[in-house]
């Protein structure tokens, strides 16, 4: 091949005396004439006399050979830069494994000017690309795929062809020196089988976009032997939720938790979205069930198997399942996504452990992650402790039940007949309901049934004490040894019994513990989800439509609302958890109301005493009671015969006070310090203002007591406000 340089120096005089001759010769006729030339022909340019022949042809000749010798110049050097810009691969042919690892990518980029050396012969033709300033080849299967220029790297056989994609960055390149070394390790390339050919095999890598940061700082140079003593890093596989089975990656509507305020949301989710997808994920392993019953009728089941089925008879004999839908009600997560117009799914046995509110995702006990677009928290709580059971040990506190759940309850009537001695430690609304059931069970099976509590009655922080201590008796008659004033000071295990040391001195020997003594509200997700927990009451904390972020509400025990009548509360009734689901659910698919429902909760001492309260009802409060004579009408199990069910607050009407007729007999006066309280209403007062208000068995008459509290009218005479419960009419 020749050299453009010497081409040049052998064509330019000739162009320049051709050039000369032309010019002299229209000047002449210029100065002849006096006039300027007239275009009629062509300017003749040639090397010759003027007027010879072939004298166009030789300067069409000559400018073609410079312009064609230019342009071969420039383009061997183009190819020249072009194979300096290339990158560098160590490639390593495993022959028994057929394929080919690429172990390290260097880049060197070296622009100066120097004489441009005879390329070598390429098979095929070169491709142009213009100079890039810097390169960093890194290969990812998760970043996008762009389409760019390719650039064949002549290598020794095995032949490999990659394909490196760069943005250009255009940049003016100085005279001086510039020098980028870049060394950056490449993950394993896809193995590409290839057909049998006599060539080596080729594995072409996609192309795979390059970040260039504004500034990379000059690397030192890495040896090829370097290269190939370290290994390139694999990239980390990214685990999916194909490896947990049967859990979904999406759901519209995720509800952490399976109790009754989850499952009260899902219901009006799907009310107001009937083509809604729902998914309850839940730790228990039963599907969504209703928690009443596991103190109240389930223990006075005449059938032996109750605790199994879990089929009981309410009060007015009609039998049903503490399930709320059968399991053919719900669909399988798997399918959530694929059902035509969408439904219920339960996710049982997995528990969300970590809220990344940002990614609008869960993570899962197993690992699996959920995305969703709404959340509800309906976590509930978890049965407290006492202390100095925590610190007992062992061998107590696996002699100890914290009564909450299914599990308890069958594990309680088991251990009923095996003992003979059960002490239960707490007087509120679940201790006492427990002790009335065992201890009506306590003939028969030969078992001590003991119930002991700080207070000087049962339900003391509730009931005024005229009331407390009248309860107190009625349990006393069930059969169950009653011990008040009694504070836990230690409890041991010694000769095969449990031994609960009093603050006093008292010594109580037993066989099993029931610790009934409240409940903490579960809010392990606050800190991953970055939520508020209230400090004074526990609980989420949420606003008036139990809004805890913009697409997160709180329903149930674990939430801390504003009651705009009585300031901010946390209740743990079943009523609250039907009516805060309820919304919340309603809220979550638009309705924006406010929380503004006095929640009602209700206890049963067997089928004979039962009472339901709304409000702050708290013994500490002045409170005035009204009572009447009781009929045979104004038991529990009158109350839901008339009602159809055993669950009061479903079948709670919204009638309004006024429309129901007041008494028009006087009442008697009312008389607090009565050996029998047959029937009546409890005021509880703050203020002189009605905020509390107690039924005791006097039944379907709560939206009285609730309008009465959401008046929060000053009254002058109660027993004229106990007329419109009609507790006199008989």
């Amino acid at each position: 091949m020749f050299k453009c340089k010497t081409v040049w120096n052998k064509l330019a005089p000739l162009v320049r005396a051709s050039s000369t001759l032309c010019l002299q010769n229209a000047r002449k006729s210029v100065l002849r004439h006096g006039r300027r030339l007239e275009r009629v022909q062509k300017a003749q340019m040639s090397s010759g006399p003027a007027g010879g022949g072939g004298e166009n042809t030789l300067y069409y000749v000559l400018v073609g050979a410079t312009c064609l010798g230019t342009g071969v110049y420039v383009s061997t050097r183009a190819v020249k830069m072009a194979e300096k810009l290339n990158s560098t691969f160590l490639l390593k042919y495993d022959q028994n494994s057929n394929y080919i690892r690429i172990l390290k990518c260097i880049i060197s980029v070296r622009v100066k000017k120097k004489p441009v050396a005879e390329e070598p012969t390429l098979t095929e033709p070169p491709v142009e690309e213009r100079p890039v300033t810097e390169a960093v080849v890194e290969f990812t299967e998760t970043e996008p795929v762009v389409e760019e220029p390719i650039v064949e790297a002549s290598i020794p056989e095995p032949i490999v062809e990659t394909l490196v994609t760069e943005p250009v960055v255009e940049a003016s390149v100085p005279e001086s020196i510039i020098e980028v070394s870049v060394t950056e390790p490449v993950a394993e390339a896809p193995v590409v089988t290839q057909s049998e050919e006599p060539l080596a095999p080729v594995v072409e890598s996609e192309p795979t976009p390059v970040i260039i940061a504004a500034h990379v700082p000059e690397a030192s140079p890495v040896s090829e032997s370097a290269a190939v003593s370290e290994p390139a890093p694999a990239a980390e596989p990214v685990e999916s939720n194909a490896a947990h089975s049967g859990v979904p990656e999406h759901a519209h509507y995720l509800l952490i938790g399976g109790g009754t305020a989850s499952f009260a949301a899902a219901r009006s989710i799907r009310a107001r979205d009937p083509g809604a997808r729902v998914l309850i994920v839940t730790e228990a392993s039963e599907l969504p069930y209703m928690r009443p019953p596991l103190s109240k009728e389930l223990w006075f089941s005449d059938d032996p198997k109750a605790t199994e089925t879990l089929h009981f008879k309410q009060w007015n004999g009609k039998e049903r399942s503490i399930y709320f839908q059968p399991p053919s009600f719900y669909v399988s997560p798997v399918d959530l996504a694929k059902v035509e117009n969408g439904g219920v799914a339960v996710l049982t046995g997995r528990k969300v452990v970590h809220m990344d509110v940002r990614g609008n995702k869960v993570k899962l006990s197993d690992g699996a992650e959920i995305s969703y677009e709404k959340c509800l928290i309906a976590t509930g709580g978890v049965p407290r402790n006492l202390q100095v059971i925590d610190r007992a040990g062992e061998e107590v506190t696996k002699r100890t039940t914290l009564f909450r759940k299914i599990e308890d309850l069958r594990s309680l009537e088991k251990i009923s007949r095996e003992v003979k001695s059960i002490t239960i430690i707490g007087g509120g609304f679940l201790g006492s309901e427990l002790a009335c059931a065992l201890g009506r069970r306590s003939t028969d099976l030969g078992l001590e049934v003991i119930q002991m509590f700080p207070e000087k009655g049962n339900m003391g922080k509730v009931l005024p004490e005229y009331l407390s201590n009248w309860t107190t008796e009625k349990v006393r008659k069930e059969g169950v040894n009653i011990i008040m004033d009694a504070v836990v000071k230690n409890v041991s295990y010694k000769n095969d019994k449990l031994e609960i040391k009093l603050k006093d001195g008292r010594l109580i020997k037993t066989d099993h513990i029931v610790a009934a003594v409240g409940l903490e509200p579960s809010v392990e997700l606050a800190k991953s989800a970055g939520l508020e927990v209230d400090s004074d009451f526990g609980g989420y904390r949420v606003n008036a439509e139990l809004q805890a972020r913009a697409n997160i509400w709180v329903a149930g025990d674990a939430a801390c609302f504003y009651d705009i009548k009585l300031g901010r509360r946390r209740v743990e009734h079943h009523d609250h958890a039907v009516v805060s689901g309820r919304l919340a659910g309603e809220n979550m698919t638009g309705a924006s109301k406010p929380y503004w429902h006095q929640s009602m909760f209700w206890s049963d001492l067997g089928p004979d005493v039962g009472y339901e309260a709304i409000g702050i009802v708290d013994s500490s409060l002045p409170t005035v009671g009204v009572f009447a004579k009781a009929t045979a009408k104004d038991t529990p199990k009158a109350a839901t015969e008339q009602s159809g069910t055993g669950i009061r607050s479903e079948s709670e009407t919204e009638a309004v006070a006024g429309t129901l007729k007041a008494e028009t007999t006087a009442p008697p006066p009312p008389i607090q310090q009565k050996e029998d309280y047959g029937k009546g209403v409890i005021f509880y007062l703050r203020d002189n203002v009605v905020v509390g208000i107690v039924l005791w068995n006097v039944f379907n008459r709560m939206p009285i007591a609730r309008k009465i509290i959401k008046d929060g009218e000053q009254h002058a005479d109660l027993n004229e406000v106990a007329k419109l419960f009609n507790i006199h009419e008989d």
